[in-house]
């Protein structure tokens, strides 16, 4: 579905990696001048091999390769596995390598941009879990391809973070001196980077703003876990005479994700928020859509994403991209269960709840404080 923007961007939705590794391809296929590619999970299998054999191709037409990837989320690869493309030319860097000190630090954002012209956002991973429809088969996930000066703005953002990946320096001092911009803005059009080290998080902080006169609040996100000011925001829209509506995930790679999640689930109902779980696949996806404004990218709605990952996001303020981003909801909407109070309340077990409560204690108040701890040592 493509539109144009007052900042003359193209974009289209790509909701399927049947849809949207094709098209990535074609444009590595394409390129003459450059490809960046940023990923927090590249895997070795057909999918994978494919992306590399188009990079090599790439860089053996003239065409200058960077690939950054994060050490955790695609630490399945090879030592040796991208040994053809750096004998071409390329360069491939992994994004803060894998220690105790700085592991809590992930790379989250997923980014592929061609002559910085063409860009591909969201949430796609490169591997095989990916491929298929989102119904019969492959992850539930959604996506963006941009052209235009957005595509310009995203490469350099690429820039930044690979030059933070650069192994020729301390790994403490890339983390501690490095200072990004929080966003790049248009009139209808914001890019939002977070990490972590900030006192106040850009996508939060945007977000927050735009639900205090929201009507009309329709997420879709794999990982649910907004901190309070959020689930406070949210719960105020229902009660001021607008709809909430939450597509959730029924099926997880993130087991302890789902249920932390769940937890939050008897207030959120008991306050009006409507929610319902994707059933035929594993949800990937995140949307956001708050009246007629739109966020795609990488970021969940959790505690990781907001406080202590990586992460993009572009935010749209632009109607027709509100209209199409709901028609996309509306779809994935028929393929889900709604949850109801009352058989909530009635068919979860103490053991359920138990077991929920630990996730939420565990993602919500362990997890960011060893990332706090980790923070403060690189800061002493």
């Amino acid at each position: 579905m493509p539109l144009s923007t007052e900042v003359r961007s193209t974009c289209n939705w790509l909701c399927t990696g049947d849809e949207v590794f094709p098209e990535m391809l074609a444009c590595i296929d394409a390129a003459r001048e450059s490809v960046c590619l940023e990923m927090y999970t590249f895997s070795d299998g057909p999918l994978g091999q494919q992306f590399r054999d188009a990079l090599i191709a790439a860089r053996q037409r003239g065409v200058k390769i960077r690939v950054l990837l994060d050490a955790l989320g695609s630490m399945g690869l090879a030592s040796d596995y991208w040994r053809g493309l750096i004998a071409a030319g390329g360069d491939v860097r992994l994004f803060n390598p894998l220690t105790f000190d700085l592991f809590s630090f992930r790379n989250h954002r997923k980014l592929l941009v061609c002559d910085r012209r063409i860009a591909f956002v969201g949430g796609f991973n490169i591997a095989s879990e990916y491929q298929g429809d989102g119904v019969r088969t492959g992850w539930r996930d959604i996506g963006l391809k941009i052209e235009g000066p957005l595509a310009e703005q995203l490469a350099a953002s690429f820039d930044e973070m690979f030059a933070r990946a650069d192994g020729r320096r301390k790994r403490f001092m890339r983390l501690r001196r490095f200072k990004p911009i929080d966003s790049v803005t248009w009139p209808t059009e914001q890019i939002l980077f977070s990490g972590p080290g900030r006192v106040r998080n850009p996508i939060k902080r945007a977000l927050r703003k735009d639900l205090q006169e929201a009507r009309e609040v329709r997420i879709m996100v794999a990982y649910f876990l907004p901190t309070w000011r959020l689930r406070r925001d949210l719960a105020r829209v229902v009660r001021k005479g607008g709809r909430v509506q939450l597509i959730l995930a029924g099926k997880t790679d993130v087991l302890l994700s789902r249920l932390a999640a769940q937890s939050l689930y008897r207030r959120f109902l008991k306050g009006g928020v409507q929610i319902f779980e994707y059933q035929p696949q594993v949800l990937h996806a995140k949307l956001v859509i708050v009246d007629d404004i739109v966020y795609v990218g990488s970021s969940n709605l959790d505690q990781r994403s907001l406080q202590i990952n990586y992460e993009l996001m572009i935010r749209f303020q632009n109607p027709e991209i509100a209209h199409q981003a709901r028609e996309v909801f509306d779809v994935n909407l028929t393929h889900c269960h709604e949850i109801q109070a009352e058989e909530w309340r009635r068919t979860r077990t103490l053991w359920q709840k138990l077991k929920q409560r630990l996730a939420y204690f565990l993602l919500v108040k362990i997890d960011p404080y060893m990332a706090r701890r980790h923070w403060r040592a690189l800061r002493d």
